[in-house]
């Protein structure tokens, strides 16, 4: 091996940065150095793939040395620790200008921490979300690049060769400063978590209320990505359930344990929604409903509890589908509208430039959540970038007006049922609240008033008020403490 022959080196050779130094090498201009910790597996890549060209290297010096300058390198570890790990190791053998990017799934606070450690030896440090898995890692990924401007002028043109491509467009943007990349991909994943369990209550409703088989309702599915609802997650349901297990002849559906695991990136989602003080709660039931289907022991000391007598059974079929459709639908918009203020919330709190018209166009190919429906926000935010709440747009206006009815049906019959729909009822309640002229927070206000003296303001004047509830309940001014 001689040295300086890479443009980008790839640190870790599990699946996903394997197929990342694939995709690398598989664009002109790239030469793709890789390392992993345990040497056999570098040697184990480079030799499936010879035609990758791979610069492997079996000790992380002679990987910094087979790299051209300013050196590049992608980290795809395990977030955590063995992240730290590698950062440490790289800044020992970098120089400054030098740049090290992180495309694991890591929590934005870490990265902001990280990048301010790195920025004071002069190196720089990039936070890069990276979706759609290991086939978008090789085929082309939708990627949020945090970071300097100087180390996006760099890293800029090796990212857009290997992203997907959506109207001659590259899905990736420099998102903004050290923890704006992985903050948007949280979200991003935040919004994935609620896409997915709609999806999973549509289904059972569907299957429950009409009794259609998993593969009829593949077919459902399979109309629906013809449509308004066309993407990534409706066509891989179809997929997963026209599946039949070959061991039992069953639909694959029916043979899966119904206790569905998560990674962390939904739950980050709502703790930072609930310290920026968003409403994500269609993101959160998502989440929640996640944590109730893992809970085995609780669900079967539960599972004589009373519920409602008799089948639920529709009577018009296909208006029924057509109802959850747009159900399914409606509460979409708010999930992407909750999602698109946690990132305005946290674009203010943590100073970051997010162009929110940028984030939609990016993620309308090679993520997970890339759908038809983007480029509905894409447009939103090119006619208004001040655009309050997502589903104040016009147009998203005027699809849940149309909706709304059939998805009220929807969460009545459900609730009347007894058929779990937390993300449906949240999403509406959501939009109910959003729209209220007049929400029961006053009495709230009031009784933290009564209790704490935390005060409240009245709607007739202006100021900061205190009832005296232990006294004469006589009102007085008061230092604000809301």
């Amino acid at each position: 091996m001689s040295n300086s022959q890479a443009n980008i080196g790839v640190i870790g050779m599990a699946v996903m940065g394997s197929n990342l130094a694939r995709n690398l090498a598989s664009r002109e201009g790239n030469t793709v150095a890789i390392y992993n910790r345990s040497a056999e597996k570098t040697r184990a890549v480079a030799a499936e793939f010879p035609d990758a060209g791979f610069v492997a290297s079996e000790t992380i010096e002679d990987f910094a040395a087979s790299l051209q300058k300013p050196r590049t390198a992608i980290i795809m570890v395990q977030a955590g620790r063995a992240t730290d790990a590698v950062i440490n190791q790289l800044v020992e053998v970098f120089e400054p200008g030098d740049i090290i990017v992180d495309g694991g799934n890591a929590l934005f606070t870490d990265t902001i921490r990280r990048e301010k450690a790195v920025r004071e030896t002069g190196i720089n440090f990039v936070g890069a979300g990276i979706s759609g898995g290991e086939e978008g890692a090789l085929l082309g990924p939708s990627i949020m690049p945090g970071g300097s401007a100087s180390a996006w002028e760099t890293l800029g043109p090796i990212l857009r060769s290997i992203a997907a491509v959506v109207d001659g467009r590259p899905c990736v943007t420099h998102v903004g400063t050290d923890g704006a990349g992985h903050f948007v991909k949280m979200i991003h994943n935040g919004i994935e978590y609620a896409d997915m369990q709609l999806i999973a209550e549509a289904y059972d409703l569907i299957r429950r209320g009409t009794g259609k088989s998993p593969a009829e309702i593949a077919d459902i599915f399979a109309e629906w990505n013809t449509g308004e609802l066309e993407s990534y997650l409706i066509e891989i349901t179809a997929e997963v359930l026209r599946q039949t297990d070959a061991a039992t002849g069953a639909p694959l559906v029916d043979v899966i344990l119904d206790q569905a695991g998560a990674k962390g990136t939904g739950a980050w989602t709502v703790q930072t929604a609930l310290d920026l003080g968003i409403p994500v709660s269609g993101i959160a039931e998502a989440v929640f409903a996640r944590s109730l289907s893992s809970k085995p022991a609780q669900r079967a000391a539960a599972s004589a509890l009373p519920g409602p007598d008799g089948d639920f059974t529709v009577a018009d079929v296909d208006a029924f589908v057509e109802d959850v459709r747009l159900a399914l639908y409606a509460s979409k918009i708010i999930a992407y509208s909750q999602g698109f203020d946690a990132i305005v919330a946290g674009a203010e709190e943590y100073n970051w430039d997010i162009k929110k018209g940028d984030i939609a166009a990016i993620w309308r190919g090679g993520c997970i959540i890339r759908a038809q429906f983007l480029n509905r926000i894409t447009d939103a935010y090119a006619e208004n970038p001040g655009l309050v709440a997502l589903v104040t747009a016009p147009y998203f206006t005027d699809a849940v007006a149309g909706a709304q009815s059939a998805w009220r049906r929807v969460v009545i019959a459900a609730a009347q049922a007894g058929i779990p729909s937390p993300a449906f009822s949240s999403s509406l309640a959501y939009y109910d609240g959003l729209r209220a002229d007049r929400l029961p927070a006053a009495l709230v206000q009031g009784q933290r008033d009564f209790f704490g003296a935390h005060t409240y303001k009245r709607v007739d004047r202006d100021g900061t008020f205190h009832t005296l509830w232990s006294g004469d309940r006589s009102e007085i001014q008061a230092v604000d403490t809301h």
